[in-house]
């Protein structure tokens, strides 16, 4: 059965097209990273390097031993945005929030994978990962009074119901694409553990922040049906997937990306947890960029946003190393990269920067640096620095505003930002992607307020896979 004509996007970044590279084999390609290195703690020359590149940023302390290094003096934690951003962020938000209250299935609350940047109907093509970011989306609606309450919950229960009886599954895990009415696996697609957890960080999100019986024990029910040994198939990393028709893919969840969010919420599982052990169990590659070190992935910027969206990694590590401020070099990594593209792509500056994984004018892109991959062509992805508000706030808005003051009846819509535009050619995305709307969402969200960490770490099995990681405090000073 080939697939339909649609381009279509996925939370690995991996989206595709009949004539383009598939999703899963460059998740192959990612998870055989050529990068290899022991495992260790970043490099505390790193931020001396970063500091001397930018001086609003001191060098920090020298760093307790065998404790990640405090990269930057700055806590983003503790940035304040002017009334002016703050109001800025609220209709960006309140944009983006509209495109899961308009583009789901009013029934059955499925989120469609991509709609037009101007509205319109629902194309039926909705995928597991973007009504997992629906979910937390509801929650933040709720919140913040932009929808009834009455409606919201109505929503959230639609959806839970849905999820629990009519959304083909295996073993708890869905599929990646789903017909919106019927729940049914279209465009023979996995089922995926990644989009599922992406699912189900958004119902714990419901789960944290509804004061309400009935959408809690769905939402437990939901978390506690999946069975992740079986996702394990007997090797000590989780597979990327299984088909019905060649049954579990090669490839694993073994190094570095996106996929934190798989182990913890595994590790924590009640009815069928992994063992701790598998915390250890991925690579983490160190990677180089200007002898700048941080452990990194070859895949675009999303892999070091998108567990950050639910799990506050602020102010702890691990024996590995500090995600958060790993995420901070990765991201002011990347904004460096694009600075040194100039020449080719002049449009790139300190007010507009940033490529992740989404559409091109050549159809889905798998793009980004460093280092360089795809085939980069000047275009701005708006979702790399609203997807990176949290990491380095005041240089990722100064973007956002930037292209809706310069670029605005091109790149934003009814929905917010287009998927991703060209300043040199004139192409823009006709579409929103709902993963990408989604985490300019949460991490606008969660720079402004913490709210989506808050709501979500109620949930007693944050706590639990913390402990099993084996998280700290950093130490203050």
């Amino acid at each position: 059965m080939e697939r339909a004509p649609q381009v279509v996007a996925s939370p690995e970044g991996c989206g595709v097209s009949p004539n383009r590279l598939k999703r899963r084999e460059w998740l192959k390609q990612a998870g055989l990273l050529s990068v290899s290195a022991p495992l260790g703690l970043l490099s505390h020359e790193s931020a001396r390097i970063l500091a001397a590149q930018d001086p609003d940023h001191s060098v920090p302390r020298e760093p307790t031993p065998a404790l990640p290094a405090k990269l930057f003096s700055f806590d983003p934690s503790l940035y304040r945005f002017t009334a002016e951003e703050d109001a800025f962020l609220d209709e960006l938000e309140q944009a983006c929030f509209l495109y899961f209250w308009e583009q789901a299935n009013q029934k059955t609350g499925q989120v469609e994978d991509r709609g037009s940047a101007d509205g319109g109907t629902p194309r039926n093509a909705s995928s597991v990962a973007a009504t997992g970011f629906g979910l937390s989306a509801l929650c933040i609606a709720a919140s913040r009074g932009w929808e009834e309450d009455a409606a919201v919950r109505d929503r959230v229960r639609a959806t839970l119901s849905f999820a629990l009886k009519n959304v083909q599954h295996q073993h708890g895990f869905f599929y990646h694409f789903v017909n919106g009415e019927s729940g049914q696996r279209i465009l023979n697609s996995e089922v995926s553990p990644i989009d599922t957890c992406i699912f189900l960080c958004g119902v714990l999100t419901c789960r944290g922040y509804f004061d309400d019986k009935e959408i809690q024990g769905m939402a437990t029910e939901c978390y506690e049906r999946v069975d992740w040994n079986w996702m394990l198939h007997g090797g000590q990393t989780l597979a990327m997937g299984w088909t019905q028709e060649q049954g579990f893919m090669k490839a694993r969840w073994d190094s570095y990306s996106e996929m934190m969010m798989m182990y913890l919420l595994g590790m924590a599982s009640r009815t069928h947890p992994v063992p701790a052990t598998e915390w250890s169990a991925w690579q983490r590659p160190r990677f180089e960029f200007n002898q700048i070190a941080y452990i990194g992935a070859q895949g675009p910027l999303f892999t070091h946003q998108y567990s950050h969206a639910w799990f506050n990694f602020r102010g702890v590590h691990d024996k590995y190393g500090d995600y958060f401020a790993n995420s901070i070099i990765a991201t002011k990594i990347h904004k460096l990269w694009c600075l040194e593209l100039t020449d080719r792509f002049p449009d790139y500056a300190e007010d507009l920067w940033g490529i992740t994984a989404s559409d091109s004018e050549h159809g889905y892109a798998v793009w980004g640096g460093p280092p360089a991959m795809g085939r980069i062509d000047g275009s701005v992805v708006p979702c790399a620095t609203g997807g990176s508000l949290v990491f380095l706030p005041r240089e990722c808005i100064q973007v956002l505003q930037n292209i809706r003051e310069k670029f605005g009846k091109r790149a934003w819509k009814k929905y917010g930002f287009v998927d991703a535009f060209n300043p040199l050619t004139g192409w823009a995305s006709l579409d929103v992607l709902g993963i990408d709307a989604g985490i300019i969402l949460l991490m606008a969200e969660n720079a402004r307020t913490g709210f989506i960490w808050e709501q979500f770490r109620k949930n007693p099995e944050v706590a639990k896979s913390f402990e099993l990681a084996g998280f700290q405090a950093n130490p203050k000073g």
